[in-house]
């Protein structure tokens, strides 16, 4: 009998490892090479030229899922009443929260975005820099509202759980834009004219990136599809061979039937036995 080990399934087990582990191998690389191209094209983006805000979008519109993470450049003027907390954000492992002011785009009197200005860590208002005033240029990444309904614990603070245009157009006297700009330092540092950036903060982290296209290479996650199938039909046919191997067989026929029925016939002419020529009558017919 055949076992697993037997050196005559040596060769089976090894062209199976040899292709399971090479279309699987094959497969993580196209996966991988989808996820990339994935990742590319989410950062492409936000490696843009800036546009003006206005030219992207307008305070009273829906926000356009194509622009999410576009550098914008707005121009106006500081709400300082209006600055909060956002808690729950981490840099490096560590708690954090970000500090959020309102920007006027144009003049005081115009709506606001809500701008990332940076990061600490912890969640204490007090220890926040100052907010700036006046007027200012910057150019960060703009970014859809937040509205995960997490709940304000605290109503009455200046810490919030999300950057939510709702929450915070009751700290300010002017309409909000449904959106929020996250500043980039470096490229707010070419333009910036007054405070635009907050040497004080650290910087805050893009969290939404622009979303990729459903069909972004394609053909490396069909690829990729198609290795790890192969390698189970590997698997199964490896599986079906050392089976049939394995499989008992039921010894050949010796040719038994022909002697049974050799026994039954001398059975039959012992029940009769041809009589005698000594017991016959004389003179019968023979």
């Amino acid at each position: 009998m055949i076992a697993w080990w037997s050196p005559r399934l040596w060769g089976a087990h090894l062209i199976a490892l040899v292709c399971v582990g090479a279309a699987t191998w094959l497969g993580s690389w196209q996966y991988g090479a989808w996820q990339a191209h994935r990742e590319a094209e989410q950062r492409d983006i936000t490696q843009t030229e800036p546009q003006a805000l206005t030219d992207v979008l307008g305070p009273d519109e829906p926000f356009p899922s194509e622009h999410v993470g576009r550098p914008v450049e707005v121009t106006g003027t500081w709400l300082p009443a209006g600055t909060v907390l956002v808690s729950g954000r981490q840099v490096d492992g560590e708690d954090g929260s970000w500090v959020v002011t309102p920007l006027t785009v144009g003049s005081p009197e115009d709506p606001a975005i809500p701008v990332v200005r940076g990061w600490l860590p912890g969640e204490d208002p007090a220890t926040a820099p100052p907010a700036p005033t006046g007027t200012t240029t910057l150019v960060g990444w703009l970014q859809p509202g937040e509205g995960t309904g997490a709940p304000d614990d605290d109503p009455t603070d200046d810490v919030f759980p999300q950057v939510r245009p709702g929450d915070l157009v009751q700290r300010v006297d002017v309409d909000l834009y449904g959106a929020y700009v996250v500043v980039d330092p470096k490229a707010t540092a070419e333009v910036a004219e007054g405070d635009g950036a907050d040497a004080d903060l650290a910087p805050a982290t893009l969290d939404q990136l622009p979303p990729a296209s459903t069909f972004t290479a394609w053909r490396n996650i069909a690829y990729a599809i198609e290795w790890w199938l192969f390698a189970a039909f590997a698997l199964f046919l490896w599986w079906r061979f050392v089976r049939d191997a394995l499989a008992v067989r039921p010894p050949a026929d010796d040719g038994g039937g022909d002697g049974a029925g050799d026994g039954a016939d001398d059975g039959a002419a012992d029940e009769h036995p041809e009589e005698s020529t000594e017991d016959r009558p004389v003179g019968s017919a023979s």
